[in-house]
């Protein structure tokens, strides 16, 4: 198979034959259309209703109808992705013949805007739940459309495992979290390009099986490990905390995009990416999303490292990246449509993950509070922290 991904006209027809499948295979009237009916409400991030500014949160990116492989909203300990599509930019299902077709923002525009080195190495692992069948399919294609190396199962730079840490024997499809798989893939894969890449699909987006998931990441021993989901807060969450307090080992995690604290993001343990609007200018300016997950906890403590703050608790927001939609990442995934532009509190996770592995630490963030001149203020401390990456001195 190796073989065949490697010719670059079996690519060409091999993504419009997944494609057509994946979209043929979803029931009746294509239901992922960008062109589809939207329901009246939408589940995603804040749950309210849809939005005029031409994007959903999480899993009801498209408008999904339920019933079908439903990624439910954020309750309880249910958590759910941060991925968000802009369903005002339709899928170019031909971005892999030419860069330039690909919308949003490229790999380039990510290591410009955050001042990222072009060396550096290391391992980041990725959780998320449910599997994403072709996965290697489509980080294949995103690397190779911007001239990046080949990461694949068969150089070794690439590996898919289960909950247990095995590969095969993954957790069903679902196409919402597949979504998000492909983009936090390709975001270690744009931000450093010579990382090598762990996935670990979780059995279900429930609190228990994404911890237990990340403990067996963590045996692995990356640099650091990327968690793109968010369960709203509730009395007790620290003893989650058992599964993100792992030392010598950075746990990022995205802070939701729903306004409020959120958690793991709330974890004195893990490093909560917020999100922000990303204009690419000569200097790049950003400003805080307004959907970014933020605030103080309702719960946990205030740590003694994140002094300056405004919450007398745990400010739920450390460091942020961009997130914005309409200021979104290009991204190929097959279950999305073909290239995409997507937003999301999911970009941040993967980036600030990989930016970890180029500094060659897996620190606390207590690194980064010690080190604020890295990062760029950006207004709202409690939706971005420190603000973004100038380089990876503050990781």
């Amino acid at each position: 198979m190796r073989r065949l991904l490697g010719d670059g006209l079996f690519k060409s027809a091999l993504i419009f034959i997944v494609l057509g499948l994946a979209l043929g295979g979803c029931g009746a009237g294509a239901p992922w259309s960008q062109s589809s009916a939207l329901p009246p409400t939408a589940t995603g991030g804040s749950g309210g209703p849809n939005r005029a500014d031409g994007y959903y949160p999480g899993e009801n990116a498209h408008g999904l109808p339920g019933g079908l492989f439903p990624c439910a909203p954020a309750s309880g300990k249910l958590t759910q992705c941060t991925i968000v599509i802009n369903i005002n930019i339709k899928p170019n299902p031909n971005g892999h013949l030419l860069a330039s077709l690909v919308p949003g923002l490229h790999p380039s525009d990510l290591t410009a805007a955050y001042n990222l080195p072009e060396g550096g190495s290391g391992t980041v692992a990725i959780v998320d739940a449910f599997d994403d069948p072709l996965v290697e399919v489509e980080m294949d294609l995103y690397r190779a459309v911007f001239g990046l190396p080949s990461c694949t199962s068969r150089n070794g730079c690439f590996q898919k495992l289960n909950q247990s840490g095995k590969a095969g024997s993954y957790p069903r499809l679902n196409p919402n979290w597949a979504q998000e798989i492909a983009l936090d893939v390709e975001m270690v894969s744009a931000v450093c390009p010579a990382c090598k890449i762990l996935l670990f699909e979780a059995n279900s987006a429930s609190v228990d099986d994404l911890g237990a998931t990340v403990d067996t990441a963590a045996r692995f021993h990356p640099t650091a490990i990327s968690n793109s989901y968010y369960a709203p807060e509730w009395a007790g969450e620290q003893a989650e905390d058992v599964h993100y307090n792992h030392p010598g080992i950075a746990i990022t995690a995205s802070s939701g995009d729903h306004h409020a604290p959120s958690y793991p993001g709330a974890s004195p343990y893990v490093t909560s990416v917020g999100g922000t609007s990303l204009s690419m200018t000569s200097n790049p300016r950003e400003t805080a999303w307004l959907y970014s997950g933020g605030g103080c906890s309702a719960y946990v403590s205030k740590p003694v490292w994140q002094s300056g703050t405004s919450c007398g608790s745990r400010r739920a927001v450390d460091v942020a990246a961009v997130a914005d939609p309409n200021t979104g990442v290009g991204i190929l995934s097959i279950f999305a449509g073909g290239w995409v532009v997507a937003g999301g509190t999911s970009v941040g996770a993967p980036i600030v993950a990989a930016s970890y592995a180029l500094a060659g630490r897996g620190d606390a963030p207590s690194y980064s509070y010690a080190r604020p001149t890295f990062f760029r203020s950006i207004p709202s401390d409690v939706q971005t922290g420190l603000g973004s990456p100038i380089g990876v001195g503050g990781f």
